[in-house]
């Protein structure tokens, strides 16, 4: 059946500036007449939609990381917590932390805008299941990525709403809540994710090689095989137990043994910085660079120049300063400071992940008056701080903790991949008869070992919640500050303009109805 394609020239202008991966002669037609008799007839413009379909997934980051975060216990005031070291009002940002969303204040809208892009996955694989175009290795490779990063999108969708709508043929509106469709059963979406990492998988082969252009900036088989490791650890939690354990152990070392250069980088901070990016420790991550784009949270997450001058950094013992310390941010989601406590002094993550702020007694000591997140610096342009940090969706830590997991769930010791980020996050105060594992106190619980080392890892990447839920609503109730008697909220409100348009879907079972 014929479609018009909304935003598709938006998607191919994207892909053409950001992504630079279009040849000059591609044919763009205005968009009031742009249609499939006129797209879909080169390579080049299946490219270019591949490209497009990354920079709209990039676009979503924010989301991804207030889905993953914000929830958490990372964030919010704690006492020691100053308002002039904030200097910001949260703005509704708290109802994240405190688990008090609602129909009108749902913390995320819109199902986070992902069915936008679940409209150009789907319209590009229906195009390259019906076309001659472009080559069949090429074919396989870019359904190999669209429904890796279907499956990424529903992944979010069903761990943050549950039942949400199943849509899998490209429409002519992108906005999910004009379908008037229910929500599928929470069963049939995760069916779906799972046949659509085994459709990825399949398109694949066994090509785990990454983007010749755009390196670890393109979704690629080690990509998927991540997501459905992550799957299948959910599912082991649940009813899946040693089965899904061991698939998702096998997707994992498939990773180690097909996916070359993969490791760990010897120092922490390598691993974000702008200058070296496409490491051989990052798996997938959404891409951002200078007069491009950057990450568009951060803001949120760090203070304004003019207010943080007025404490001090008690590690350099120095004063911060309008040069060197201009974040240029709204601190309306401050880091708490029992998270920055959570770290051993000896572990190099600690002020790597986290700024602490201190101010100075009568008696020229430091009180700690806040914290606030470090581990994306950015680069200086003009006088101004410009944060084109890559973020991580996926890298080898990942795996390797992952991997720890796996391996509790099947009864094996998980000390070698436990170790080894320890070995990397102590650097030369590394000893295993101190901080190996099993040898410190949280080791004799070895799931809560692996969460507390993914806290540690991972601030800032968006994986804190959905780590904790992973592992059993337990673990939510215990370090968020999520009551057991309010559980409903495990899953997040759809917010009112969604309910309204769409008459068909029903609120998130426990919220007040609409």
């Amino acid at each position: 059946m014929k479609k018009n394609i909304r935003n598709i020239l938006t998607l191919v202008g994207i892909s053409t500036i950001i992504l630079g991966a279009c040849k000059k002669d591609l044919d763009l037609r205005p968009i009031s007449s742009l249609s499939d008799a006129s797209y879909w007839q080169s390579p080049d413009q299946f490219d270019a939609f591949v490209n497009g379909v990354h920079s709209r997934f990039r676009n979503h980051t924010t989301n991804f990381e207030y889905l993953g975060e914000l929830r958490s216990g990372i964030y919010g005031t704690d006492p020691g917590t100053t308002a002039s070291f904030t200097g910001e009002a949260t703005q509704g940002f708290e109802r994240m932390w405190l688990h008090t969303m609602d129909i009108d204040n749902p913390g995320v809208s819109n199902f986070g805008g992902f069915y936008d892009n679940i409209n150009q996955l789907n319209l590009l694989i229906n195009k390259l299941n019906t076309t001659s175009v472009v080559s069949d290795q090429v074919k396989a490779n870019y359904l190999g990525i669209a429904h890796g990063m279907r499956a990424f999108y529903y992944f979010q969708l069903y761990r943050t709403w549950g039942p949400v709508i199943i849509q899998t043929e490209p429409t002519i509106t992108l906005d999910v809540a004009n379908l008037a469709k229910a929500a599928s059963s929470e069963a049939e979406v995760l069916a779906l994710i799972k046949s659509d990492i085994d459709a990825s998988n399949t398109n694949f082969g066994a090509d785990y090689s990454f983007s010749s252009k755009l390196r670890k900036g393109f979704w690629s088989k080690s990509a998927t095989q991540m997501l459905k490791a992550e799957v299948y650890l959910w599912t082991a939690h649940r009813q899946g137990g040693a089965a899904d354990a061991t698939i998702a152990k096998t997707a994992l070392t498939d990773i180690q043994a097909n996916a070359a250069g993969l490791a760990l980088l010897p120092n922490y901070a390598d691993v974000f910085s702008v200058t070296n990016k496409d490491n051989n420790e990052m798996i997938f991550a959404s891409k951002n660079r200078l007069n491009e784009a950057t990450l568009g949270f951060i803001g949120n997450f760090v203070p304004q120049t003019s207010l943080i001058v007025n404490f001090s950094d008690s590690i350099a013992n120095r004063k911060f300063d309008v040069v060197a310390d201009n974040y240029g941010g709204l601190l309306r989601t401050p880091t708490r400071i029992a998270t920055y406590r959570q770290f051993s002094n000896a572990d190099t993550r600690k002020n790597v992940t986290i700024q602490g702020a201190y101010s100075k007694t009568p008696t020229n000591e430091y009180s700690i008056a806040g914290a606030f997140l470090k581990k994306y610096l950015g680069e200086q342009n003009a006088g101004s701080r410009a944060y084109t940090n890559d973020f991580p969706i996926y890298r080898y830590a990942d795996l390797l903790l992952l991997l720890a997991e796996a391996k509790v769930e099947l009864g094996e010791s998980p000390a070698a991949e436990i170790n080894l980020v320890r070995a990397r996050a102590y650097g030369a105060n590394y000893s295993e008869a101190v901080y190996g594992y099993p040898n410190q106190p949280v080791d004799t619980d070895p799931r809560q070992a692996i969460l507390q080392e993914r806290l540690l890892e991972f601030i800032g990447e968006g994986k804190r919640w959905y780590d904790l839920r992973r592992m059993g609503d337990q673990y939510v109730f215990a370090k968020t500050g999520l009551p057991a008697a309010q559980a409903y909220k495990l899953l997040w409100p759809i917010d009112r303009l969604t309910l309204t348009n769409n008459r068909s879907l029903k609120q998130t079972e426990g919220y007040p109805g609409f």
